[in-house]
């Protein structure tokens, strides 16, 4: 199945394919994971959603570095090799 630009997709669904947790989509759309951009989502109360074209965008762009995004150092991979995540309360 081709996905749509217009497809709007839930938090579980962006963590799925981002292949993080929905905690990290949180923090990402809330602006507090260090070194990347916020990712655009659309408020619905608590809820959160995110549509495809802005997911696509914002993975290009912090797949290109562009904004502040940069490639993690071997010093900010954990041992389990995951990037640790700086959240700013």
């Amino acid at each position: 199945m081709i996905a749509s630009r217009n497809e709007i997709l839930t938090v579980a669904e962006v963590a799925a394919e981002l292949r993080c947790s929905k905690a990290h989509v949180y923090n990402t759309i809330a602006g507090k994971v260090e070194g990347i951009s916020s990712l655009p989502a659309i408020s619905m109360g608590r809820r959160r959603l995110v549509r495809r074209a802005a997911l696509e965008q914002w993975k290009e762009l912090n797949e290109t570095g562009c904004r502040g995004a940069n490639i993690a150092s071997s010093s900010a991979i954990g041992t389990v090799g995951r990037v640790k995540e700086t959240v700013h309360a």
